[in-house]
């Protein structure tokens, strides 16, 4: 194990046997997971005869994988590296994967899901262990606190349901944060046009960027940001946070229509 890697592993059969069920309830699905270990959870989704594609960046982890875990397994694949690093290239061959799962490092949880998203990578269900801070954001509620970029950048495409907790004593080393199991189950259809992607992503880091500031305050760099903001029928003094996604997604047809002029 390495240290700068932030790895917990869950080391409790029943927790682990829950979230295999999560993953594919009796189906046989393309899986991709991140950051496999030396491969318990691995074996359980190859067991039910899903194909796994395996991103691990730890080197000696890697060997036991490959060498000695699943080296006559056919459905297994092993991408060896930093998963931010080599994801594109797998998503750019093959296409999104039916099912995105991980006990994701609490160091970098949220930057995955994220880029993974932002590239418009959307299989149709993803199931993470997070620190529950994080899920929390993934799952929250127009103008709550924890209501965000990543909320919105989540449920545009995703509905999140927070199933479990799991305390400390489940992994090794135990973390010093709770820890929550989300599923996303993508929706029948994207909230924002596949035109309007790019726009709506830029919108939503703005409002946040700083989120003691007026709307108006953090679109400063949009040329008649208040006014596009009336057009859209929103009180440009409000805040991030109290706004609906379907503000946003209105906001954003308003200011993508500075780009075609």
């Amino acid at each position: 194990m390495s240290k700068k890697f932030g790895q917990n592993f869950l080391i409790d059969r029943h927790a682990r046997e829950r979230l295999s069920q999560l993953v594919y309830p009796n189906e046989k699905l393309r899986i991709w997971e991140i950051g496999p270990g030396i491969g318990a959870l691995t074996e359980r989704l190859l067991a039910g005869g899903s194909p796994v594609t395996a991103f691990e960046i730890d080197h000696g982890f890697c060997r036991i994988l490959r060498e000695q875990a699943f080296a006559d397994e056919k459905g297994f694949r092993l991408v060896e590296g930093d998963f931010l690093k080599t994801w594109e290239e797998i998503f750019n061959c093959d296409g999104a994967p039916d099912v995105l799962f991980s006990n994701l490092p609490y160091n970098v949880g949220s930057v995955c899901i994220a880029k993974v998203l932002e590239a418009g990578c959307l299989p149709e269900k993803m199931v993470f262990t997070l620190q529950t801070e994080v899920a929390q954001r993934l799952a929250a509620s127009q103008g709550s606190k924890d209501w965000s970029s990543l909320s919105m950048l989540v449920q545009a495409d995703y509905l999140p349901r927070i199933c479990f907790s799991l305390s400390g004593s489940c992994f090794y080393p135990p973390p010093a944060v709770s820890s929550s199991v989300i599923a996303l189950e993508r929706r029948p259809r994207s909230l924002v046009p596949k035109d309007l992607r790019p726009v709506f992503i830029k919108t939503i880091r703005m409002i946040f960027s700083q989120k003691r500031k007026t709307l108006k305050n953090n679109l400063i760099q949009i040329e008649g940001a208040e006014d596009k903001l009336i057009n859209a029928g929103i009180n440009p003094l409000l805040r991030a946070e109290s706004l609906s996604l379907d503000q946003v997604i209105r906001l954003s047809v308003e200011i993508q229509k500075t780009g075609r002029q």
